[in-house]
């Protein structure tokens, strides 16, 4: 499965309401293309870019902005994190 999880920090919580971005814990063997791909597929919206850092042992931070007609507040409401 290439998204984990949600992450839920200070710092994300201000992406998801500045920038559109919300941010997933992925597996490190992760490409771009899949996590778009798993995202709009698991979740039904549509994602404009995908930045990954890699942050921790065998997994890596994916930073999805979502594209402007899709609200990242709508989707951490749905995930229970806002």
């Amino acid at each position: 499965m290439a998204v984990i999880y949600p992450l839920l920090s200070e710092k994300a919580v201000g992406l998801i309401e500045k920038q559109n971005k919300i941010v997933f814990i992925v597996d490190s063997s992760t490409t771009k293309a899949d996590i778009k791909k798993a995202m709009e597929d698991l979740y039904k919206v549509k994602v404009a870019q995908v930045n990954t850092l890699n942050s921790m042992k065998g997994k890596k931070k994916a930073y999805i902005q979502l594209k402007p007609e899709f609200k990242a507040t709508d989707l951490a409401a749905k995930l229970k994190i806002l």
